[in-house]
């Protein structure tokens, strides 16, 4: 997960992602979270509690892409098929499948819909905008309805010490605040429609609650 952020290659990895067919290809979209994850560590340990998991359900995918069953992880859609038909997704409890690629991709799903609403508050704010408050408005309405109370405390005091609108901004790695947003404004729908498309993959199997 070395080198530094860049929005633009974040960009054109969500971009690649959904086919003509609207199907979500798995390569792609594991490329767009690395691209996230390096944004995650640029600001340092604010934002670990997330980037660690992340990394570790990024790995996990990326050993099912290059395994035995490769043909079956080319596509979100190929992997619930494959995966609902063989009885490799533990339903009601973790038990056999603990690691299974529905579980893992909707725990990248669920911090996906966090980092969008967290984006797309930055493009939309104001130069004097509070990050920390808007970053505290994404987590309450995604994330934080699934870490225990101990871990909302710690993260809410974390995004206290975020750095400045401009800072996030100069963080993307494309130029000026303004060429940022820009690019931000370019980039949210490909990411809308990548969140769009699992969510309703995984309402439609009954796998958005996945223990």
């Amino acid at each position: 997960m070395a080198g530094a952020f860049s929005l633009r290659e974040v960009l054109g990895a969500f971009r690649a992602c959904v086919t003509e067919r609207r199907e979500v290809l798995l390569a792609p979209y594991l490329r767009g979270w690395r691209g996230l994850v390096r944004f995650l560590q640029s600001l340092g340990t604010v934002f670990s509690f997330i980037s660690k998991d992340a990394v570790a359900k990024i790995q996990i995918m990326e050993n099912y892409c290059c395994g035995e069953q490769r043909e079956n992880y080319t596509s979100l859609q190929s992997m619930v098929e494959y995966e609902l038909t063989n009885g490799l997704v533990d339903i009601h409890k973790r038990s056999e499948h603990p690691d299974s690629g529905c579980r893992t991709v909707l725990r990248l799903h669920r911090a996906l819909r966090w980092l969008q609403l967290f984006l797309e508050g930055l493009r939309t704010g104001q130069e004097d905008s509070s990050t920390s408050v808007i970053c505290t408005d994404s987590y309450n309405a995604s994330l934080a309805a699934y870490h225990p109370w101990v871990i909302r405390k710690a993260a809410t005091v974390a995004f206290c010490a975020l750095p400045s609108r401009n800072a996030f901004l100069e963080i993307m790695n494309v130029g000026t605040p303004e060429e940022a947003v820009a690019m931000l404004g370019e980039a949210l729908p490909y990411i809308c429609e990548v969140y769009g498309i699992t969510q309703e993959l995984f309402a439609q199997h009954q796998l958005l609650d996945l223990p």
